[in-house]
């Protein structure tokens, strides 16, 4: 195996547009492992943690990007570059880059764009900070899809953005929709009634899709990073979320979702909610603080109470997520009632950090001992990971767009006696991989032969994540992972309590319908 470095001076892509690329080098034959990424200090030690970077990549500048890969065996290295050449001027000719005037500033853009009321801000974490101060001073809100950003400068950017009543949404935003328009990773849902502001994205995409099932759209999707509720932070660009949308005529009900807040922002946040004069579900998940008493103000304890609450407020019936079906039923009371999978134990293997979150916390309410992936990947009998983490994407790109480390676990984890049940989430929408059924079906069927050949049984449970109209076909997707093998519900609350009732026995507590938290 030979590892080989290419640095392209002077050309940068963002980082969504570099995890494609990277996902499609280590697709190409003879290649092992390959990513694209801007030659920062910061990446290049990431680089040479993942045992990617070679002399060539060390030299390369944050302006540069490198292209590292795995040969084997060593040759094809023109072959890998001239498709990598390909793709990004592919990449370059379908925004229209090869003709079409590309500002090199933002204050070039203004001059070209002088309607735009919006940045959205993709650079390095160490430069990200001083180009979004640079769009606030010229009025403009912005999306930071950024991470690494010192907390320092997050606090400093949001406090000048909400005295100058602008939206500061991020860093490490990675999710939103503002008046229809889809940022980062988005799903498609039509335009309506509800508006979101969350601190966590796969939660934003995982009630804005449970609603687009239900036939309600989105107002506005506001992503506000993951830090936002810290004491640090104190809620800042949630609270102007909030003030947007209790302003905004086409907005009826409010969404706020977040993990556990401090306490202060908890306090702000709620207190804000309360004289929003409009109706306002909150989901902080894991929150253990008292309910708020204002009665516009419903709190919930999952994503998917959250979004019953939604469409309960706006005289809707329950949708049919809420429930299961009497196929799904008869295969999870079957799985059930044998003894194969009982007491065994349950593996999630998340991309998505929240809905990881929830799982984890909706297993332990149902007794079950389970470790999180704080320390790594966890060895206790039943344990739920997020492979989204930064620990398991060094020299990959994210499992929302590459498969291969989780199929690579989920086969892995088949081959242990103790486990009887895998959890998963599958996120569809932009950005996401264009087809995850291709990637995932197979190795749900070499994971079950592997089970099969040592005498067991594996239960495969997958939560899935999208609207009707996201570009992957949200029903083709579920037949195909259906067909499978895996038992698929599009709640993500719900797969984790199969995956309980599955190793329980106990199959008495499932819907029917579902009530709120």
């Amino acid at each position: 195996m030979t590892v080989k470095n290419h640095v392209l001076k002077n050309l940068y892509r963002d980082s969504v547009a570099l995890m494609l690329l990277s996902r499609e080098m280590e697709g190409l034959d003879n290649v092992e492992q390959a990513t694209a990424i801007m030659g920062t200090d910061n990446n290049k030690d990431l680089l040479d943690q993942a045992g990617l970077l070679a002399d060539t990549g060390k030299s390369a500048t944050p302006n540069d990007l490198i292209v590292a890969f795995n040969l084997t065996p060593p040759g094809v290295e023109e072959t890998v570059m001239a498709s990598v050449q390909e793709r990004l001027t592919a990449a370059r000719q379908s925004t229209g880059g090869g003709t079409d005037y590309r500002p090199r500033s933002l204050e070039g853009a203004i001059q070209a764009l002088p309607q735009a009321n919006l940045a959205m801000i993709s650079v390095p974490g160490e430069y990200a900070a001083h180009e979004a101060k640079k769009a606030l001073d010229l009025g403009l809100n912005v999306l930071l899809f950024s991470d690494n950003v010192p907390l320092e400068d997050e606090v400093n950017l949001k406090q000048q953005a909400a005295n100058l009543g602008l939206l500061m949404m991020g860093p490490d935003c990675g999710t939103a929709i503002i008046n229809g328009a889809p940022l980062g990773f988005a799903n498609a849902v039509s335009t309506g009634r509800v508006g979101l502001v969350s601190a966590s994205g796969s939660g934003l995409q995982h009630v804005m899709c449970l609603l687009a099932e239900a036939g309600e759209g989105v107002s506005h999707a506001l992503g506000v990073g993951g830090r936002d509720l810290s004491a640090e932070v104190n809620g800042a660009m949630m609270l102007e979320g909030l003030r947007a949308l209790q302003d905004d005529s086409a907005t009826e009900i409010i969404v706020l979702i977040s993990k556990p807040p401090a306490q202060s922002a908890r306090d702000r946040v709620l207190e804000a909610a309360s004289k929003s004069g409009k109706p306002c579900v909150i989901a902080f998940l894991g929150d253990q603080g008292q309910p708020s008493s204002a009665d516009n103000v419903h709190m919930e304890q999952t994503l998917e109470g959250a979004a019953l609450r939604v469409l309960s407020l706006l005289g809707r019936d329950a949708p049919d997520w809420a429930s299961i079906d009497s196929a799904t039923r008869q295969k999870i009371e079957t799985l059930a009632a044998g003894p194969d999978l009982r007491r065994r134990s349950i593996r999630g293997l998340y991309s998505g950090g929240t809905l990881s979150y929830e799982s984890l916390l909706i297993l332990r309410d149902l007794g079950h001992q389970v470790e999180s992936d704080s320390g790594g990947v966890p060895s206790g009998d039943d344990s739920v990971i997020d492979m989204g983490g930064d620990r398991y994407t060094v020299g990959r790109p994210h499992p929302m767009i590459d498969f291969r480390a989780r199929c690579e676990a989920l086969v892995q984890e088949a081959g242990d006696p103790e486990v009887g049940v895998v959890l998963l989430d599958v996120i569809l929408g932009y950005g996401s991989h264009p087809d995850p059924a291709s990637e995932l079906a197979p190795a749900l069927l070499e994971a079950q032969a592997v089970a099969s050949m040592g005498g067991r049984g594996l239960a495969c449970v997958v939560a899935l994540c999208g609207s009707p109209d996201d570009p992957q076909n949200l029903e083709q997707q579920q037949k195909a992972l259906t067909d499978a093998g895996a038992t698929v519900v599009h709640s993500n609350a719900l797969a984790a309590r199969i995956a309980s009732a599955i190793t329980g026995g106990d199959t008495s507590a499932l819907p029917g319908g579902i009530s709120h938290s």
